[in-house]
């Protein structure tokens, strides 16, 4: 560019200096363009590389987090099969260890109704057959009975049986308040699978190795008669009888 220090200032010197200041300026201009332009693109292919980085890293991750869930949900897919088993294994357990239970508790029980039965049937059997202010011509144990036309059915464990009575005893090992009403509620079944007793006194009876708290004060109220063992003896309590066909007969 020219000084012009020395030289006198024309109109076409300054429009020359103008000019040459206008295309310093543009050069300049042209070169921070261009210096920009390049950070520009660096920082772009920077933000772009980064950008690949990050979601290089977020795939990574998320394929590593995938897999980590899978293999937790295998792992307590897998758990709970096995806690599923085994939680199978031990209720089949369990219920073959009440069934077992069941039945020792059933034979139990059963055997001390058999032998209470027994018991019972033979004291009265082998005995003078003097109860209930009767002699009894007949005495049967576990009786049953069934009317197909009529669909009906009884059980009775100690039938004694003369020419104008009979009585029914229900044999417990150990009697209870539930057992009295049971008593009771055998008679209708009994008239009609028994009509050649219809003219018979009916006398019930409750007999049993022990008995609950008040059984035996309900019995007398409801006028049966309690028959217990006492050491090796029978003892019968048959102070409050009632006629229970006669008792029928006025339904």
């Amino acid at each position: 560019m020219k000084t012009v220090e020395n030289d006198p200032l024309t109109p076409e010197s300054v429009l020359s200096l103008i000019r040459e200041l206008a295309l310093s300026f543009d050069k300049e201009m042209a070169e921070s363009r261009a210096k920009f332009d390049k950070q520009l693109a660096e920082s772009r292919a920077e933000f772009d590389r980064q950008s690949a980085e990050t979601k290089k890293e977020m795939a990574e991750s998320s394929t590593k987090f995938d897999k980590q869930l899978a293999e937790s949900r295998a792992e307590f897919d897998r758990q709970s099969a096995e806690t599923k088993k085994e939680m199978a294994e031990s209720r089949a357990d369990f219920d073959n260890r009440m069934k077992i239970l069941n039945e020792m508790i059933g034979g139990v029980s059963n055997s001390n109704g058999m032998f209470s039965e027994e018991f019972f049937f033979n004291a009265i059997h082998m005995g003078d057959r003097e109860l209930f202010g009767e002699h009894f011509d007949d005495c049967i144990s576990s009786v049953k009975r069934y009317n197909k036309e009529k669909q009906t059915k009884s059980e009775h464990d100690i039938l004694l049986i003369n020419g104008k009575a009979v009585a029914i005893v229900e044999v417990k090992y150990k009697a209870r308040k539930e057992d009295i009403q049971k008593i009771i509620n055998k008679l209708p079944d009994f008239r009609t699978l028994y009509p050649q007793y219809k003219n018979h006194r009916i006398i019930l009876g409750l007999a049993a190795m022990s008995f609950d708290k008040g059984v035996e004060d309900e019995s007398a109220k409801e006028g049966i008669a309690i028959i217990k063992q006492i050491g090796e003896t029978v003892v019968i309590n048959d102070d409050h009888l009632k006629n229970y066909q006669v008792q029928q007969s006025h339904l």
